[in-house]
């Protein structure tokens, strides 16, 4: 195989990860799995996957199960023709980049056996034996988050959090940003390798500290993560302990930080309101190293000995002509 074509190899490697060969056109697909054809064109576009042809013959059995998969789900009343494509929209931006960096794993692996790379018949034995162990982490670590967020579900009962539908409900919570300070002009100084590093240890630290502080990230954008919490208090210690990580660390620049306090619409994974809006606002005029909260937020600490508050003046931003950020420390000692 190690001499093969690399179109043939291409062949095996989809063989390999698609558990069989391409055999069904899209009309093929859809006939098959007895779904309307413009309705799975439509799912495959929310999926994120390449246009083609109705002649080329680009899907398989599996594809078939997928759609045969989604009409089950109508069918049962958990999902809506709608709520299904909103769902393969979610499915298809996550999956996309969780794809990519395993494909990248994959060419560092590659890379670093130099001259004893394994061959293309190496790689696929590799990969065949692989793909079931990936397969099984990434079953577990999704039933994990599972468990959580069925958790969430039966607070939001007993709180009666509202329901907003195609998947959206609507709930009290904290929002937080977190930036570097200066990450632009800080990546005209750095190689890939470096940027890359300063990158990962960002993430390390912001994941670390928002799990530790009982909060959720809810994504990372380059220099900047969002994240929320059930409460106020938990947000504040997030934040708080985000600035100080970042200061004793001297590869990292400074980081600041925004808080706000409101109803939060979660839907397929990211957030929505004016709360998340705000919280972004107040990063922005955030000084390095500080940490700026709303006022409802404000009004969530008020009476905690943990934190001291300070309402500055008025700001000017885009959408807020007069937002009231108050700067939150510690309290105690030496605050």
């Amino acid at each position: 195989m190690s001499g093969e074509p690399d179109g043939a190899a291409a062949g095996s490697v989809e063989e390999v990860l698609l558990g069989g060969g391409r055999v069904w056109t899209r009309r093929n697909v859809a006939a098959r799995a007895g779904v309307e054809f413009e309705r799975a064109v439509r799912v495959w576009r929310a999926l994120g996957f390449p246009a083609v042809d109705d002649e080329s013959a680009v899907f398989t059995d599996a594809d078939v199960e997928a759609l045969r998969a989604g009409e089950r789900l109508i069918a049962t009343g958990l999902i809506t023709e709608h709520s299904e494509t909103l769902m393969a929209r979610a499915l298809g931006h996550h999956l996309s980049r969780l794809a990519d960096w395993q494909v990248g794993t994959l060419r560092d692996w590659m890379g670093r056996g130099g001259e004893s790379s394994p061959d293309r018949e190496a790689l696929l034995e590799h990969m065949a034996a692989l793909l079931p162990e990936i397969e099984r982490v990434q079953r577990y670590v999704w039933r994990r988050h599972l468990v959580a967020q069925a958790g969430h579900l039966l607070t939001e009962e007993q709180a009666d959090g509202a329901v907003a539908g195609d998947g959206a409900h609507v709930r009290e919570r904290s929002v937080g940003f977190t930036d570097m300070v200066g990450y632009t002009r800080m990546t005209r100084g750095l190689d890939g390798a470096e940027l890359v590093g300063v990158l990962d240890r960002f993430e390390t630290l912001t994941g670390d500290v928002v799990a530790e502080g009982r909060g959720q990230v809810v994504k990372t954008i380059g220099d900047e993560v969002l994240f929320v919490c059930e409460s106020a208090a938990d947000a504040a210690g997030i934040g708080l302990e985000l600035t100080a990580r970042a200061q004793a660390d001297p590869k990292l620049p400074q980081v600041r930080t925004g808080l706000a306090h409101g109803p939060v619409i979660g839907r397929f994974g990211d957030v929505y309101g004016a709360a998340v809006n705000i919280a972004a606002r107040l990063t922005a005029v955030a000084r390095p190293a500080s940490v700026l909260v709303d006022t409802a937020l404000a009004g969530e600490l008020a009476g905690l000995a943990a934190y001291t508050l300070r309402p500055l003046r008025p700001v000017s931003v885009r959408g807020y002509s007069r937002l009231r950020p108050v700067l939150l420390r510690r309290g105690g000692p030496g605050a």
